[in-house]
């Protein structure tokens, strides 16, 4: 079999190549059709996201002896069609764009889909964007009323098994390495529960709504948010479809006064949340235990403000040191993902030797029929023609021994000029145990 990888990717090209190779809806549609008509392939599978776009071809197996040429002539016609879908140069893809086959491209799909070959080492989101590959490509070939080939599809829900085990025995995902993150894990450390807190989120740009996702997804409920544009919150709210209180950042002290945990991230170039706003605050809450996170740059909350009681202050420098103790322990679980991988990515490669294997048995014995058939035919032609059965029948024996052996000794031939020892010693080990 023959699976080619062909992609563009984070580490390979900047954003501006990256957006003009993605594949939009309407682009991967015309893809799947220009593939199937120009019989690039059998199967293919398009993974197109931000930080990526991968294509994973499969082609039925090319003899051995065909393999070099066929195989360079093959990517060249794929690289040929890639760079026309997107209106390209091929000279300006030649610095970006990488190929990856057979078993290297087994284990690429599964480092990809268990977040080793993203942007943030371990990061999840990258497993569904693969699943869902795979289900547009699934539609595809169902309305062609036919489905994916057996061995991407085998292919793809080993990668999907891989990625399940490298989640549940290894410590990839457990530990946060973005800020966002990273701020409401240490809130998490901090208040076990966060079902009866509430929270006041100053700013509604993209690392806010990252922690208002992460702080919904466990159990938040009371959330303020509070940003110089009102419609910018309410988008956010909308965007999430959680319930939130809003605030203009003139009515800080009034979110202040009610809020247990405090996440700041706005582009202010002063300082929002000063001293004396969280003292008065304090007052208010009667210095119940008061959590607050600035991951601002500048600062949006006073740096003195650690020095009131009850009061927890943490800044983005703070995170910067967790997210660095947690890159270290992903990167070690990265490592241990890697042995699961390699297991996988050997386990299907053996699946398909053993496919491969019987398809060529039984082609070969179906072979082998045909010839006892028509050989028989023809002997019995000649009997009925009045020929010496004795003839008839050496003249069967030697055509039928001699065309059965035709194979196998060009086989055989094959292998000894390639040097497989392995291989002549197992036919060697075949004919012994039948004598």
């Amino acid at each position: 079999m023959t699976i080619l990888v062909l992609g563009i990717n984070h580490k390979t090209a900047s954003v501006g190549l990256r957006e003009k190779v993605a594949f939009i809806e309407s682009k991967r549609q015309i893809a799947f059709e220009q593939i199937h008509e120009q019989s690039l392939a059998q199967s293919v599978v398009i993974l197109s996201t931000c930080n990526r776009t991968e294509l994973y071809f499969h082609q039925p197996t090319v003899p051995p002896q065909e393999q070099s040429t066929e195989n360079r002539a093959w990517r060249e016609q794929c690289v040929t069609w890639f760079a026309r879908i997107h209106q390209l140069d091929n000279d300006e893809l030649q610095q970006s764009i990488y190929f990856k086959q057979n078993m290297d491209a087994a284990r690429h799909l599964m480092s990809v889909a268990c977040g080793l070959d993203s942007l943030v080492l371990g990061e999840p989101q990258i497993l569904g964007q693969v699943k869902q590959a795979y289900q547009e490509s699934e539609q595809f070939y169902l309305s062609l009323g036919t489905t994916i080939s057996t061995n991407l599809a085998r292919l793809f829900q080993k990668t999907f098994a891989a990625a399940k085990r490298v989640r549940s025995e290894t410590d990839i995902g457990s530990s946060a390495v973005s800020v966002a993150y990273a701020a409401c894990g240490l809130a998490r450390q901090i208040f076990d529960n966060f079902t009866n807190l509430r929270f006041l989120l100053v700013g509604a740009g993209e690392t806010i709504e990252l922690v208002a996702r992460y702080l919904t997804q466990h159990g938040a409920k009371n959330l303020i948010v509070a940003n110089r544009t009102h419609i910018r919150a309410e988008m956010l709210a909308e965007k999430l479809n959680t319930p939130m209180q809003i605030l203009s950042l003139s009515a800080l002290q009034l979110g202040l006064n009610q809020a247990d945990i405090v996440i700041s991230s706005t582009g202010s170039s002063n300082v929002l949340i000063d001293k004396s706003m969280v003292e008065q605050a304090q007052k208010q809450r009667r210095f119940y235990p008061m959590l607050l996170i600035d991951i601002a740059v500048p600062r949006d909350i006073d740096e003195r403000v650690g020095e009131l009681d009850g009061v927890y202050a943490y800044s983005v420098d703070d995170l910067q040191n967790i997210i660095q103790q947690n890159l270290a322990q992903r990167q070690q679980a990265a490592e241990q993902a890697k042995l699961i991988i390699e297991e996988e990515a050997k386990s299907f490669f053996l699946w398909l030797k053993q496919q491969q294997s019987t398809s060529l048995i039984k082609h070969f014995r179906q072979n082998a029929e045909e010839i006892r058939l028509d050989l028989l035919e023809k002997a019995f032609l000649a009997l009925s023609q009045g020929q010496e059965s004795e003839k008839v029948l050496q003249e069967l024996s030697y055509k039928l021994s001699n065309q059965l052996l035709h194979a196998p000794t060009q086989a055989l031939q094959s292998m000894a000029k390639m040097g497989n020892v392995e291989g002549l010693q197992s036919f060697s080990h075949a004919l012994k145990l039948e004598q």
